[in-house]
């Protein structure tokens, strides 16, 4: 199989992380009439399938290094799955909290190690476009979710639909155990037991930037997505007519993640793709927030807001040896795991603090423009290591 039906495989089963996030949201009502709990307890239900990868992250590529990439993603789907099967099992709300977390631990598996199988299939080649389009697979799956799983809780039970999530997972463990395969010629999912090679400082220092940069876009952009229907009411659009607005941006912004990837990796040029898209959606996340009818920002925001995914995550493969991938990739999500699980509550904490709608909007901006200099400071290093490495060798 080539690199190509490689992507789809990885695209197919991170998608189901995707779709099993989102269905605790999707059948939201039905556990709070079922299991008797408030809407908070919902929320963090929500972000249970998050709060692992804060301790996980980092761990996962260790572990891949030493027992195989595969077998790991294994233990995640499976994990996933039964997770799901345990909170659709709806026994009370502390045993939905214990699937939850399993299915979320799992989740952190696949979302580290598949990047890096990736990178181990497209480096050197189609790194940002492919990227692009795996990193897509995410709100793919939610989507998926969006328009399936009220339908089918109103039709069966919430609790099918966590089934169905479970037997997505066993799917995907199936597709990975029958159909994947190591890069040719390539040792980078056979377990290493031998001496272990460390990220070099440097290494480290690289890495943590791409991941500030991975953490504050993501959180920018969940900001928005989160707050700006607020900010929409409170400037008199009904609730309704918010959520079509918010949601343009972001169906919008499913769309042009590839499209950010393709023109990064055809023109050769990642960085003017990023900053370009950094300013260009600084610019929309501003003129939202003071706009009384905002469909022009949104579309805008979706044009330009999530273009950069692609070859920010693509940022890794420039600096990391092939033995380093898995660990690397895992200090990259541990600063996203670490953001999202902190500063979508700042954002919500500096509204609360101000009293004003817009507030959040402008947190989100500023999480967004400070991956400019993030990333000249990513770019600095890493030509000044080339120089070191450089010299060293004559």
């Amino acid at each position: 199989m080539n690199r190509w039906g490689i992507l789809a495989i990885l695209f197919t089963v991170r998608a189901v992380m995707g779709f099993q996030f989102q269905s605790i949201a999707s059948v939201s009502t039905f556990l709070v009439d079922d299991l008797g709990i408030e809407f908070a307890e919902i929320g963090i239900l929500v972000g249970l399938y998050l709060l692992p990868g804060i301790v996980l992250a980092y761990p996962s590529g260790a572990l891949a290094k030493r027992f195989g990439d595969t077998r790991i993603v294994w233990v995640g789907l499976a994990l996933m799955a039964l997770g799901g099967v345990i909170v659709g099992l709806g026994l009370g709300y502390a045993t939905v909290m214990i699937g939850r977390i399993l299915c979320g631990g799992g989740a952190v598996l696949l979302n580290v190690l598949l990047a890096k199988m990736l990178i181990d299939w497209f480096a050197g080649r189609e790194v940002i476009v492919a990227m692009a389009i795996l990193v897509n697979s995410w709100p793919f799956g939610i989507a998926l979710g969006l328009i399936s799983q009220g339908w089918i809780a109103e039709n069966w039970s919430w609790p099918i639909v966590q089934y169905v999530a479970a037997g997505l997972a066993m799917a995907g463990l199936l597709l990975m155990v029958t159909l994947y395969r190591a890069p040719p010629k390539a040792d980078a999912d056979s377990p290493d037991a031998g001496k272990p090679t460390r990220l070099s400082p440097v290494e480290i220092s690289l890495v943590s930037l791409a991941g500030l940069i991975w953490c504050l876009f993501n959180v920018a952009l969940i900001v928005v997505i989160s707050f700006a229907p607020n900010l929409l009411q409170a400037n008199g659009i009904a609730l309704g007519e918010a959520a079509i607005l918010v949601s343009v941006g972001t169906w919008i912004g499913i769309a042009t993640i590839p499209l950010g990837g393709y023109l990064a990796q055809r023109f050769q040029a990642p960085n003017l793709v990023m900053v370009v898209c950094f300013l260009a959606a600084v610019l929309a996340i501003v003129w939202i927030s003071g706009s009384l009818w905002p469909l022009a920002p949104f579309i805008l925001f979706g044009i330009f807001a999530w273009a950069p995914a692609g070859p920010i995550m693509a940022l890794p493969a420039e600096v990391l040896r092939p033995d380093n991938r898995g660990p690397g990739m895992g200090v990259v999500f541990s600063w996203y795991y670490i953001g999202m699980g902190l500063l979508p509550a700042a954002a919500g904490w500096s509204y609360d603090i101000s009293g004003d709608t817009a507030v959040p909007l402008y947190f989100a901006a500023g999480a967004m423009i400070i991956c400019i200099p993030l990333l000249g400071a990513f770019r600095l290093l890493k030509a000044r290591s080339q120089s070191s490495e450089y010299r060293q060798a004559t």
